[in-house]
């Protein structure tokens, strides 16, 4: 059984180190990149708080197509450059949105759903797949979740 559950009043740099770590150590020697997807959403949801929703989009044949998440039914397929995780996979680059309804073309999965964070996950320079964390709370995430969320990419790349 694994147990990752981390201490309430982290500050987020290490909150997020710790993330990382747990997210390493659990897909240490498994080569199923969707078991190691289905592991780290839950890992999200369990170190992030106030999320409604977490977890990837695979990029496949030119699309973000759903992966592995917790939360409400999502999106199944979302074309590259629409919506916040199609722009994270169109531009390669992290999407921090305080507000999804002044987001240009956003897509909405899930009406509560009020900001957003999405991290491109990049392999020998190509975007494979997009972590998507939703919240209910407008602004919920900033620099210092952005950069978690990267270092979890970057930690995740080869095994997802």
């Amino acid at each position: 059984m694994y147990d990752f559950q981390p201490d309430a009043d982290l500050a987020k740099p290490e909150l997020y180190r710790q993330l990382a770590d747990a997210a390493a150590a659990l897909t240490e020697g498994e080569s199923d990149g969707v078991a190691n997807m289905a592991n780290i959403a839950a890992l999200m949801r369990e170190f992030v708080p106030d999320l409604n929703w977490a977890g990837f989009y695979r990029t496949i044949g030119g699309e973000l197509v759903l992966g592995p998440f917790i939360g409400r039914p999502a999106c199944i397929r979302i074309p590259l450059g629409q919506g916040v995780c199609g722009a994270a996979a169109a531009s390669g680059e992290t999407q921090l949105v305080d507000d999804v309804h002044a987001f240009p073309g956003h897509i909405a999965c899930d009406a509560a759903s009020r900001s957003e964070l999405v991290v491109p996950v990049m392999r020998d320079g190509t975007v494979v797949a997009v972590i998507d964390l939703d919240s209910p709370l407008p602004a919920r995430f900033d620099r210092d979740d952005a950069a978690g969320i990267e270092r979890l990419a970057v930690v995740i790349s080869d095994r997802i």
